[in-house]
This record gives structure tokens, sequence and C-alpha cells, in this order.
């Protein structure tokens, strides 16, 4: 049985950007929305036309990245500047540019406030036009693990624990180090003085963290990831995470209202539920929060 056989590698077509694009691709909705929207008012930080040196890239460009990315589940600059290069939706988006990854990162980096507030922009837009009903919001938080272990996760205490451990060892070793001088044996006398230098250096290390514990005011404190804590995500598991609230409209399931805490849910309603008043712009609604917010 013959296969189908394909369009021959080095046969030149012509073909263009527009020809690749479906008339129902969601490119075409990002496109739309960011060219009609005004970026300085929201405060994004606009990239100026320069005299001298290589031209920047316009900031609808980055924003336009950030929404594919987001849309298509694609949070890494590496990633998205990858996508930049073989997907033919994201170089119809982008005229055919492909930005480096670090100019990626920089836009998220630079703009929290104003991606923020486009994020209220859209809510507004789903809201005018019909696709949200502002009635029934359900409240949830999930947990999101952080990049910091809990061995670098510390309380005050895990923090006398370990000056304690350190008190019994440097004891230990001195005791042992008053054996050896007796016994004049060198070789042991300068390993056990290697080991209490090294449980001094310790000491002090968890000496200023108790000290910057105690300073920040906080329960816990964390060395990688300064912003995360050690949460209960399930039962009695505990990860070293932050908890990301949404707020969920019923109609289609349109998230209304997001914000990021370190704390598990309890207390948390309140934020929540006045982001998603704000969002709204309404008065009252009907919200649906499990046990865990009590």
């Amino acid at each position: 049985m013959q296969h189908i056989i394909g369009v021959a590698r080095n046969q030149m077509i012509f073909t263009s950007l527009e020809q690749n694009i479906q008339d129902d691709s969601p490119v075409l909705f990002i496109d739309a929305f960011v060219e009609n929207i005004d970026l300085q008012a929201l405060g994004f930080e606009l990239q100026t036309l320069k005299t001298e040196g290589r031209p920047s890239y316009s900031t609808k460009i980055f924003l336009k990245i950030y929404l594919y990315g987001y849309l298509n589940g694609l949070r890494s600059s590496r990633k998205l500047e990858k996508e930049c290069t073989r997907n033919m939706e994201l170089q119809w988006l982008l005229y055919g540019l492909i930005p480096n990854y670090h100019s990626i990162s920089d836009f998220r980096k630079d703009n929290p406030s104003g991606l923020k507030k486009l994020f209220k922009v859209f809510v507004s837009f789903l809201k005018d036009v019909d696709l949200i009903a502002c009635e029934t919001i359900a409240i949830d938080g999930t947990k999101s693990r952080a990049h910091n272990s809990k061995k670098a996760n510390f309380n005050q205490k895990k923090i006398e624990k370990h000056l304690a451990y350190i008190e019994e060892k440097s004891q230990e070793y001195l005791d042992q180090l008053a054996e050896n001088d007796v016994q004049e044996n060198s070789e042991k006398i300068n390993n056990i003085q290697q080991k209490i230098e090294r449980l001094k250096t310790n000491r002090i290390r968890y000496e200023l963290l108790e000290e910057k514990l105690k300073v920040s005011g906080e329960p816990q404190i964390s060395m990688t990831d300064e912003d995360s804590r050690a949460l209960l995500v399930q039962g009695q598991v505990v990860e070293v995470s932050y908890n990301i609230q949404a707020a969920v409209d019923d109609k289609h399931k349109l998230v209304v209202a997001t914000h990021t805490i370190n704390r598990n849910d309890r207390n948390a309603l309140a934020a929540i539920a006045i982001e998603a008043k704000e969002n709204l712009g309404i008065e009252t609604f009907t919200a649906l929060v499990d046990k865990g917010y009590h």
C-alpha cells in the first residue's frame, strides 16, 4: 500500500504568518485585547525609543508573551523564548520577533503592579460581556511548593534544638580532647579540634539566625525563599509553600480575584472576598467556602 507523501523539504513555499492562524484561535483575542488597552495608565514600565544603540522591544510584545504563556501553562521565560522560535501562533502574535528569555523575565519582575491592574481590567471586561454572573463566588486556596527545603526553614524551637545539639557535641568533643591530651595522640587531637571549630561556626550561624527571627517578628523564617513558610498542605503533611487564594464565579468557572499569601486559609477569607467584591464592583454576593477558613 502506498503511503501518503509529504512536501519536499527543499521545495520553496510562498506563505504568510496570517495563513497559519485559524479564525477561532485565542491569539486573535490576546492581540486585540493588548492593542486596545493603555499600558501607561495601568502603570506598566514602557520601553522608550533610544537615539543610540539597538532599539528595544515594545512593552506590548512582552505582555502578549506573558498572556499567551499564562493561557497555555508556560511560566518559564526560557520555555517562552523557545516557543517564540517554533510556535506559529506566537510568531504571528509577535510579528516574528524572538525576545531573549532574560528580557521576558525582567518584564514580569518590573511590572507586578501593572499586571495586577490588568487582571482587574480583564475581570471588568468579562463582566461587560456577561461572562460572569457576580452572584455566587466559590473561594478556596491551593498550596504551591516554594523553592525552599524544609531544612532551610526555621522556627524558634528548631533553632534551639540545633543549638542544644551543638552544645552537647561540643562538650563531648572537649571531653575527648582532654582524654587524648593524656594519651598524647596528636592526630586525634587535630581531628577533634577541627570538629570543635566547625561547631563554633555553626553556633554563630544559628545565633545570627535566631536574632534575625526575633527582629522579623515572624514565627518562622526561610533562608532560600524568604517569603515562603512551612504550611500544612494535606493531613499532617507539612511543606514550605505558598497559599494561592482564588475566587471563581459560578457561571463559567472564571477566576475573578486571586492573590498569594504565606499562611493557611484560617482568617484569610476576608481579604480574598473583599478583593472579589472590589474587582466585580458589586455590594453583595454569595460566597461558598470550606471549613478551613473558620
